[in-house]
């Protein structure tokens, strides 16, 4: 009977590699639940490498209603049900901020690139 410990996830912001790989995952799953009960507009405020992208990734699994990446969590055994949503995740870490001009061109590009992936229409305004 040997001991076990699991690999520490340092620099892995992808929730289901972390439980795919058999990661050390904190189960926050009880204050996610309780963040996506509440009502009303929400804002995250946290330093670098705060966990912002895990967060974003976790809520991104549970929005498609992928389950099994919950099993053993806590929010697998509170009755959630797993809904299946659309989910569009906008990820501006890789735009050019360089200036007003840069920004836009890389914002609409991604947009249109997500609307296309999401086979939606966009209307140019």
């Amino acid at each position: 009977m040997g001991f076990y410990m699991k690999k520490l996830p340092i620099g892995i912001q992808s929730f289901r590699k972390i439980r795919d790989s058999d990661y050390l995952y904190a189960d926050k799953t009880k204050h996610i639940f309780n963040l996506i009960q509440s009502e009303g507009s929400i804002f995250l405020s946290r330093p670098r490498r705060f966990g912002k992208s895990l967060l974003i990734s976790t809520l991104e699994e549970l929005f498609l209603g992928n389950r099994k990446l919950f099993e053993g969590l806590w929010i697998d055994s509170c009755g959630y049900e797993f809904p299946s949503h659309p989910v569009i995740r906008l990820d501006m870490s890789m735009f050019t901020t360089a200036g007003i001009e840069g920004f836009s061109r890389d914002l609409l590009l991604e947009l249109k690139h997500l609307a296309t992936k999401e086979e939606l229409c966009l209307s140019e305004a």
